[in-house]
């Protein structure tokens, strides 16, 4: 009886690890950002970097990119675009395209996409006379190029110059930071618990023998 537990105990500890597959960890920098009440805009932010796991990043050569993240959050809908407020994420996505090499481990084409779930958070980070410095936040759901479902989260650091954004609601994208992780997968989980009942069953009748 002894080593059915420890049998089971084993296995229960491996359900999470089979059952969580893979985190994708990226970053993007540049691109121009749309800031308005009606939301935030950006289009042709360059991929940076980008990584599995534990595996070494893969990290664009300089003036290059791997791809391009775009994103928009929907209206303005507590405080401001100078102070700082919340952003809805109805309406919103957040796309990821690979442009590079597979031999690299960057998949081409779209690599994610989704949209923000929840509030968006609009934080000001820093003011210096007419240099704004924003953190753009939410936590995001969507599908990965290979069909799995995804969650994750992201921070966008966007540099507001006053003067420039009075004249066309346009910011820029310092760096940003982005992760994602595979949702567990049901036919796993029922694999699993299938041979929890299997083995459980076999050690059991070697027991009572």
């Amino acid at each position: 009886m002894r080593r059915m537990i420890v049998v089971l105990a084993v296995l229960a500890l491996a359900l999470p690890i089979a059952a969580w597959a893979d985190m994708f960890t990226m970053t993007n920098q540049y691109g121009s950002v749309a800031i308005l009440d009606s939301g935030i805009t950006s289009m042709g932010s360059h991929l940076h970097s980008y990584q599995v796991n534990n595996d070494p990043a893969v990290v664009a050569k300089k003036g290059a990119g791997l791809g391009y993240v775009n994103f928009a959050t929907g209206a303005l809908t507590s405080g401001s675009i100078l102070g700082g407020g919340t952003f809805s994420s109805t309406g919103s996505y957040f796309d990821v395209f690979g442009v590079g090499s597979k031999k690299q481990g960057v998949p081409q084409g779209a690599i994610f996409t989704g949209a923000f779930v929840g509030t968006v958070d609009w934080t000001l980070v820093s003011q210096v006379k007419g240099t704004y410095n924003f953190q753009l936040t939410g936590d995001l759901v969507g599908t990965l190029w290979d069909g799995r479902n995804a969650h994750g989260s992201t921070t966008q650091n966007i540099v507001l110059f006053k003067g420039q954004w009075l004249k066309d609601n346009k910011g820029a994208i310092k760096v940003g930071a982005t992760g994602f992780t595979t949702a567990p997968e049901p036919g796993t989980l029922a694999l699993l618990g299938t041979g929890l009942v299997g083995i459980a069953t076999a050690v059991r009748r070697k027991f009572v023998s």
